[in-house]
């Protein structure tokens, strides 16, 4: 019984610890938690946050200085999310030829 216990808390654990961190409800601490993310970047994150919550990763993108579309996708990756979303690409980058 009590293994069971311990495994069933440390499955909970490690999924706890892939949690997504939406940047609109996170602390400090969740934001520097994410992988590429430091606190230069927590800075700004929270700065512009407090003007407004971010509408999606657009608004996000465009008001924090240093993420761009290539950043976007990595911290999603790494489980940031904007309003529960992950980062989708809009588009394909200038000058990418279409795959046939």
């Amino acid at each position: 019984m009590k293994k069971l216990l311990v495994a069933a808390l440390l499955a909970l654990s490690a999924a706890a610890s892939f949690a997504a961190v939406d940047v609109n409800k996170a602390s400090q601490a969740d934001l520097d938690s994410i992988k590429g993310i430091g606190p230069s970047t927590t800075g700004k994150i929270l700065e512009q946050r407090k003007a407004a919550p971010f509408k999606n990763w657009n608004d996000f993108i465009a008001r924090v200085p240093g993420i761009g579309d290539k950043r976007a996708a990595k911290l999603s990756h790494q489980g940031l999310t904007v309003n529960g979303e992950a980062f989708k690409a809009t588009s394909a980058p200038a000058g990418a030829k279409p795959k046939q």
